[in-house]
């Protein structure tokens, strides 16, 4: 399906060699991501979400740039959302890799210190037998997770402060605050329907205290909500402690702003050192505060969350009208004038999988001095056979600056 040129195995520019280059210009560098982006096909022979989806904006920008598919970690890898962004943001994924309850609990601006635990929680719905009938609950109104968490804020364990807070629909945030906690536990979600939650079991010696934590804290919540519905119980996963990262501004000399709807986007944009702009709800809004902000940033990072969640819910048609609603705000966008545009995704979400996948993503580069290609339209197949072949996500980093101005000559 994919075409032979390879970027992939090749080695990447050196974090540090890019520092050393980076230099100052006035152009505009846009990162517009759409969460699991890429898909499969549903039937044989057919075409992918995108590949269904009506684009024509998208589709221009194809055939005026040049397009790829970029592996977020590496073959046969199914990355996480966190990893998945790191890498687009020109971080190491594995070596800088920070577990989503802090990346959550940032997201959120909720206080995170040094010795602190973060969790991610899904609101899920236990049957009779204990058994997981629903990892997501429903995805129940971010107003009813809202209750929940009023009910659980209430509960105490002895030797630690417990602070929960909504994230939203499903999914919330516990922050651990005490002594001698770890990350190294054994995440709750078992990913599977039918059986019971896991046993927070401690990975390493250092991490039993903190596994006896977290099986009070179920306890504790299973007393607390275990009678409510449908969300009855939480799964743990994603434990993490104060990450630290060099932000893009002292690498590269950048002034990156964030503009996404997600608490968790938003912290990983703050780990890398982003401003964010907050109460945005919709594309819209979030278009309509770009050019809010236009002249003040350089490097804007814009994250469209829907084509996951309707990958996730296996809605194949979904994803594709998800697609085709940013499609339609591309104009907006491209009205501003920036110098370079990528769009990609994190990661695939096919719908046929329900899930993430390790399939290479849909990429294109715009503008600036990006030779195009021989690619008419944006899509897996097309992507495929684009000149940049299979490449690692972390070169888009490099690749930006570089068709921005903003990389200067290597040696003599």
């Amino acid at each position: 399906m994919w075409g032979s040129c390879s970027l992939a195995c090749r080695p990447l520019a050196d974090p540090a060699l890019l520092q050393s280059l980076a230099q100052p210009a006035q152009t505009k560098l846009v990162l517009l991501v759409l969460d699991g982006l890429g898909g499969m096909p549903r039937a044989a022979g057919g075409p992918t979400e995108l590949e269904a989806a009506s684009t024509p904006n998208l589709d221009r920008l194809a055939a005026e740039g040049q397009a790829g598919l970029s592996q977020p970690i590496g073959l046969g890898i199914t990355p996480g959302s966190g990893p998945g962004h790191l890498a687009l943001f020109g971080y190491d994924p594995v070596a800088s890799n920070i577990g989503r309850g802090a990346l959550s609990a940032l997201g959120l601006g909720l206080r995170l210190d040094a010795g602190d635990l973060g969790v991610r929680l899904n609101f899920c719905t236990l049957d009779d037998q204990g058994n997981v009938a629903d990892r997501r609950a429903g995805r129940i109104e971010t107003r009813a997770n809202q209750e929940l968490v009023a009910k659980l804020n209430e509960l105490e364990v002895a030797g630690v402060e417990l602070e929960f807070a909504t994230e939203s629909q499903h999914r919330a945030v516990l922050i651990i605050r005490g002594a001698y906690l770890s990350p190294a536990v054994q995440e709750t979600d078992p990913q599977a329907v039918g059986v019971p939650p896991l046993e927070p079991e401690p990975l390493t010696a250092t991490a039993q205290h903190t596994s006896a934590v977290l099986r009070l804290v179920s306890e504790a919540v299973r007393d607390c909500i275990g009678r409510e519905s449908p969300a009855n119980f939480v799964l743990m996963r994603g434990y993490a402690g104060l990450p630290e990262l060099q932000g893009l501004n002292s690498l590269y000399g950048l002034q990156p702003v964030c503009l996404a709807t997600y608490p968790m986007y938003k912290g990983l944009a703050r780990v890398a050192g982003m401003a964010v702009v907050d109460g945005l709800d919709t594309a819209d809004e979030q278009m309509a505060a770009v050019a809010e902000v236009w002249e003040e940033y350089d490097y804007f990072f814009i994250h469209h969350k829907a084509p996951d969640a309707r990958g996730e819910d296996g809605d194949f048609d979904a994803k594709a009208a998800a697609i085709e609603e940013l499609d339609r705000r591309l104009p907006a966008l491209l009205e501003l004038g920036p110098d370079v545009l990528v769009v990609t995704g994190d990661h695939s979400t096919p719908s046929l999988l329900r899930q993430h996948s390790w399939h290479p993503v849909p990429c294109l580069f715009w503008g600036g001095c990006v030779l195009p290609d021989t690619v008419e339209s944006f899509g897996e197949r097309a992507c495929g056979q684009g000149s940049l072949g299979v490449f690692p996500a972390q070169s888009i980093m490099g690749l930006m600056l570089a068709h921005g101005g903003r990389l200067q000559k290597f040696g003599a």
